[in-house]
């Protein structure tokens, strides 16, 4: 019954916005908001492309740990951290509920809420084979949920902005990229992951580049050009992952990673 209503909910959501936000019914087309003419962004609208950012990030953390946890369920640091993402995708959820009127982005909150505490559902049970397809999915519906709201609130970056917006995509992919990693290692080595892992690996690969053309002072360029090393060791364990597979070395590295990449982050932000 879960996955009927989330197949019904996300083809309405495609019917809306297939095509950058075209409004397909009755053939009719309406301009993307992203596209239109819109006033000055108002606090609330800032907080909702932020809480919705944190939400995409999150919901590929939450399954990252899931995977380590069902391959080491015995792991409470991993658990402790789960129940901590899962609070911090609540929060964020709360934020974009305290400040939109928006409807299409309130149903969209609804069933997210649903799918959180179906999460936290997950968490008081035995990690299992079922509950662990159960989790990948609800991380593709909170993403999905999470890029459709940004959508609705997207406007033109400024040169920092779009900047700052790279240095989150990092440090999405990173996450998004280390979940692929540990569903092969779990034994779902199918096409469809392999396939989802390169991608993300030549997105994350894409957005490096944005990075380095940037003009960092020194200090900041030492951060970025360690976390260029340290990503070629990784890209480079990743590429033969059909070979050997060590997920400790990579699950270490990536928070390693995350914090060089907060530091663009933060850089970023106080340039804006």
């Amino acid at each position: 019954m879960k996955k009927l209503f989330c197949i019904c909910f996300f083809m309405y959501g495609m019917m809306m916005y297939t095509g950058g936000g075209e409004l397909l019914a009755a053939g009719t087309k309406h301009t993307p908001p992203h596209k239109q003419k819109k006033a000055k962004m108002t606090r609330g609208d800032v907080k909702v492309i932020e809480a919705s950012e944190n939400i995409r990030y999150l919901s590929q953390k939450i399954a990252k740990e899931y995977l380590f946890l069902y391959r080491y369920p015995q792991n409470e640091a991993v658990k402790k951290s789960l129940y901590g993402t899962l609070a911090k995708l609540g929060e964020n959820l709360k934020v974009i509920s305290a400040v939109t009127n928006d409807e299409d982005t309130n149903n969209i909150l609804d069933f997210l809420a649903y799918s959180k505490e179906q999460i936290l559902d997950i968490l008081t049970r035995k990690p299992s084979h079922e509950l662990l397809v159960e989790m990948l999915d609800y991380s593709d519906t909170l993403q999905e949920g999470a890029e459709s709201i940004g959508k609705t609130y997207a406007y033109t970056f400024s040169k920092e902005e779009k900047m700052l917006v790279v240095s989150k995509n990092i440090s999405f992919l990173l996450e998004r990229i280390i979940k692929y990693y540990m569903a092969l290692y779990n034994g779902y080595n199918t096409r469809n992951n392999h396939e989802k892992l390169q991608e993300s690996v030549r997105e994350l690969t894409a957005y490096l580049a944005k990075l380095n053309r940037y003009a960092y002072p020194e200090k900041i360029r030492s951060v970025r050009r360690e976390f260029d090393r340290v990503w070629q060791r990784d890209k480079e364990v990743i590429s033969q992952a059909e070979s050997f597979l060590v997920p400790n070395l990579l699950f270490d590295s990536v928070v390693y990673l995350e914090e060089k990449i907060d530091v663009l982050a933060r850089y970023h932000s106080q340039n804006l």
